[in-house]
């Protein structure tokens, strides 16, 4: 339940021309106040040498502020108020009362509602997830900081190193689209190996294809069972099937012992940034030996929507070791982006 405790204001007004007298911002202070129904408890000022000045007013239902930048032509403003009325009220006596080119204002909602940076929020268009409920919040012991967030709008969520990996309303269309990339190309299901995809998600759809047999490679077990515990209907007890044996640790190195032409496919879900990136690259002789003649390596590539570079430095590596790729795209909603996957056959 969301409790609010008030509304916030700042004010940025641009293209002053005059420095103010401080008893122009007192008056100010008490003008704003009487419009929103605010009582003034205390005022407190002090002026700069050669210039500018700030003023703090103590309110009953919390501050009103003034920070004066001359060099920069800029006054600033802040209003926090428990309330009733909007501080935004203060708005048009500050255009009316000083002299500005244009105004930059800012709201924010002083409650109780979490918000949790989207790291794939671009420099022009800032996002955040609403969040209801803080699950877990630990590290792992091989160095992941792990989270389970209950998001507004997606449910429960798996986040690694402060970025969302999967969310319970969504995650089937991440799996169902990464699986189906691979056996669109080659249709053969008696073994496949999966590279991480530590939420089970993978896993699921292998069983649900009828693999005979699943190799499931992951560095860190707490993940595993994190999502076990929390978003148990992404993995669906994977771990358990007969047809699945988990393998613990470093992925790269546990392939060494692997035989030659091994497995119809690999599902490469390893992190979309360039150390996984250039990890795979120096790997890729080891996925392509286990892989059997015409079989398919498969692996999440991230968002060419948002990341383009970093999308086309995989198809890179992809068609310098296979010769081929075939990229597959879907939308999904908690990612708040199209996602990708590259696909290649062994041949």
């Amino acid at each position: 339940m969301t409790t609010k405790v008030g509304e916030h204001i700042t004010l940025d007004i641009i293209g002053t021309k005059k420095e103010y007298d401080p008893v122009f911002f007192e008056k100010l202070v008490y003008k704003i106040a009487k419009i929103a129904k605010v009582t003034v408890l205390e005022i407190s000022k002090y002026k700069f040498e050669p210039q500018g000045f700030t003023l703090v007013a103590l309110l009953a239902e919390s501050h009103i502020s003034f920070h004066t930048f001359p060099e920069k032509g800029i006054i600033s403003f802040d209003f926090f108020t428990c309330a009733k009325i909007s501080p935004s009220v203060a708005l048009d006596v500050i255009k009316d009362e000083i002299d500005h080119t244009h105004i930059i204002k800012k709201e924010f909602n002083r409650d109780t509602v979490n918000l949790y940076h989207d790291n794939y929020s671009s420099p022009g268009l800032k996002k955040s997830y609403v969040v209801n409920n803080i699950i877990e919040n630990f590290k792992s012991k091989v160095g992941q900081h792990i989270e389970i967030l209950e998001l507004e709008q997606f449910g429960k969520a798996l986040f690694i190193d402060n970025e969302i990996q999967v969310a319970e309303k969504d995650e089937y269309l991440y799996s169902s689209t990464f699986v189906n990339a691979g056996l669109d190309l080659n249709s053969h299901k008696e073994k496949a190996a999966i590279i991480g995809g530590g939420d089970g998600g993978v896993a699921r759809e292998c069983i649900s294809k009828n693999f005979s047999f699943i190799d499931w490679y992951e560095l860190d077990p707490e993940v595993v069972e994190v999502c076990d515990k929390h978003l148990g209907k992404i993995g669906e007890k994977a771990t358990e099937k007969n047809s699945v044996k988990c393998v613990w640790g470093d992925a790269f190195e546990s392939i060494k012992s692997i035989k030659d032409d091994t497995y119809d496919q690999i599902y490469v879900d390893l992190n979309d940034d360039q150390y996984c990136i250039d990890l795979a690259a120096k790997n890729m002789n080891s996925l392509a030996r286990i892989l059997k003649p015409k079989g398919v390596i498969t692996a999440q590539v991230g968002s060419q929507d948002k990341k383009p570079k970093q999308v086309e430095n995989w198809l890179n590596i992809f068609n310098q070791n296979f010769g081929n790729t075939k990229l597959s795209r879907v939308y999904i909603p908690s990612f708040d982006c199209s996602w990708n996957f590259s696909s290649s056959i062994n041949h």
